[in-house]
């Protein structure tokens, strides 16, 4: 009996430890879902207050205004008659179709769900992965710091383009050097140069021998810079309600311009030549891999892959906003307006070639020096060249401008989605926001506007635009399509159209765009070669070491952020590392209701 005793009560004991354990659990599970409930309200009550495009066309016309940029009209025509001319067009289209077009829509999906920026997207998406959209964030603004400084020469050569005579027409100039100055193109004569490279060169830049001298600052540029960025600050200080309405016009002037230069262009003598030139297919250069990670990388670059800025602009869409339609409407777009620039300016190119009795090859070139070296030389030549001459550079303005606005705003959403309340507590307005990230913009583009300038501009350009961006690309289409995966990208284009993706951009998704991007990747690896300025110009060691930091700089996030992730989550690595692949985006509740076919066919689901 004693013994019976003492067991019954031990066993009631151990039942009331039982009970209270299971008990604590009750309530700690209850007051988990409560927090839950609570973080899920929260983001549901900032993604309602969050402001919106007022139009659907101010989205589209954001979205075309950023994608169509200075690249389509100096990149694409000389990288289409290098590769193959008219044959060059296969696999651009391809790569269009293949990566460019999902790809973007995988962005607009994430931005426009979630009604984050690109930070915070991601880190709901893959945890992880959340340095990707830090990265994002830095390269977009290191590039918007020296992408305004364009801007600043565009402006520079659109005030000398009101004088009666274009400054870069002769060499009878003080800052000619008259014993090597040229009137037209010199050729072969390589001690020559043509008086709009002269007056690029040491009138514009005033530009020194290296890198390794400054020279002091070009006050002119100076003031044009300030100019510049005080352009870009009132144009977005309002966020997308004054964007939207600026959009109208820098988004579609351009095309104005671009198609009265072609109507011009394509009746000047030699344009026919210079036309054939651009599109005659070399059919073998298809069977060179170079070609086709040209054509994959220059659509993943000009559409915007990567930079965060699709992501954050489509995150002031509405909820049930077509995100397909406007992906095909930009895409599309976008590559139409290369093609078209591609025509305006190698028309233009062969029209100088048979004024001046020169092969196009001879005169053909990429980058700044097309826009404010060659086409300057075109106009002076040009009928009527004091309306043609402000009309470009004004076209340019507004190509650059567009695409300045939403890398800058990229930066902004960071800031207000992250530490909204606590940085408006210092600034107490968002114009003030922005216009401190204007200010530090401002001041890290000094170093570009120095004698030495252009030096820097191409190393920062070569460093953050080639080295780093097909790193971030990489992590952005892994987290994404692989990880956080394509059936969950799937549902939130469902719950937000009323229908899933169709097979196409599920296999894209799945297979062919990370493909494709691993081997943009390998390939910038297997085929790097170091910063160069013009023919002539290698930089010093210590330059490309600074180069190289600059792109590590960018790229050092995603570790850090993977990191991070990792030495903050509770358990044994492989429980950390299976919580940090998670993602925490609320894929049940969304901020608004989906259209009533949308909820059908969920339901059906």
């Amino acid at each position: 009996m004693g013994v019976g005793a003492d067991n019954k009560t031990e066993s009631t004991s151990n039942d009331s430890k039982f009970a209270l354990q299971q008990l604590e659990e009750k309530v700690e599970v209850e007051l988990s879902n409560a927090e839950a409930m609570r973080l899920t309200k929260d983001d549901q009550q900032s993604a309602e207050t969050r402001e919106t495009w007022g139009r659907r066309l101010e989205f589209v016309l954001a979205s075309v205004g950023y994608a169509v940029g200075l690249g389509n009209v100096w990149r694409f025509p000389y990288l289409c008659y290098r590769s193959g001319g008219g044959a060059f067009l296969i696999p651009y289209l391809l790569m269009l179709f293949l990566c460019g077009i999902p790809l973007l829509l995988m962005e607009f999906t994430v931005g426009q769900y979630t009604r984050l920026g690109p930070v915070h997207s991601l880190a709901k998406i893959c945890p992880l992965f959340k340095g990707v959209g830090l990265a994002t964030v830095v390269i977009s603004y290191v590039l918007c710091t020296y992408y305004n400084v364009l801007m600043t020469w565009a402006l520079y050569y659109l005030l000398h383009s009101f004088s009666s005579s274009l400054p870069w027409q002769s060499c009878n100039n003080t800052w000619n050097a008259v014993g090597n100055c040229s009137t037209g193109f010199p050729g072969n004569a390589t001690h020559l140069k043509s008086a709009s490279q002269q007056f690029f060169d040491h009138k514009v830049l005033e530009m020194t021998t290296g890198i390794e001298r400054a020279g002091g600052i070009r006050w002119e540029l100076f003031g044009l810079l300030v100019l510049a960025w005080t352009v870009v600050y009132f144009c977005i200080f309002k966020g997308v309600k004054s964007t939207g309405k600026v959009v109208y016009f820098t988004a579609t002037f351009p095309y104005f311009i671009l198609f009265a230069l072609l109507i011009n262009n394509v009746q000047l003598p030699g344009a026919k030549d210079g036309i054939l030139f651009f599109l005659m297919p070399n059919w073998s250069k298809l069977l060179e891999v170079q070609v086709w990670v040209n054509a994959a990388a220059q659509i993943f670059n000009s559409i915007g892959i990567s930079f965060g800025s699709m992501i954050s602009m489509a995150s002031y869409n509405k909820f049930n906003n077509n995100i397909l339609r406007d992906t095909y409407i930009v895409s599309l777009a976008n590559s139409a307006t290369s093609i078209v620039a591609g025509f305006v300016i190698f028309s233009a190119i062969g029209y100088m070639a048979h004024i001046h009795n020169l092969p196009v090859d001879d005169i053909a070139t990429d980058g700044p020096g097309l826009v404010f070296v060659v086409y300057p030389e075109v106009f002076s030549t040009m009928p009527v060249s004091q309306l043609w001459a402000p009309l470009f550079f004004i076209m340019l303005l507004c190509l650059g401008l567009d695409s300045q606005f939403a890398m800058v705003e990229v930066a902004v959403t960071f800031i207000v989605d992250g530490f909204g309340k606590k940085v408006l507590q210092v600034f107490k307005r968002k114009e003030l926001i922005v216009l401190a990230v204007c200010s530090v913009g401002f001041l890290l583009g000094i170093p570009h506007i120095t004698r030495g300038g252009i030096y820097v501009f191409q190393l920062m350009d070569h460093y953050t635009a080639v080295v780093s961006l097909m790193f971030l690309a990489f992590f952005e289409v892994l987290a994404i399509t692989l990880i956080f995966g394509v059936r969950r990208l799937s549902v939130m284009v469902e719950k937000m159209l009323g229908k899933k993706p169709n097979l196409f951009f599920r296999v894209c998704w799945q297979f062919l765009s990370p493909m494709l991007v691993l081997g943009i990747l390998i390939s910038s690896i297997v085929q790097y070669t170091p910063a160069r300025y013009g023919k002539s110009y290698t930089y010093p060691l210590w330059a490309e070491v600074v180069g190289w930091f600059i792109s590590l700089f960018s790229i050092i996030w995603i570790p850090l952020g993977a990191l991070h992730e990792l030495w903050t989550t509770d358990g044994s690595l492989l429980q950390r590392l299976k919580k940090s692949i998670t993602p925490t985006v609320d894929l049940e509740s969304v901020s608004e209701k989906p259209s009533g076919e949308s909820v059908a066919l969920f339901a059906a689901a």
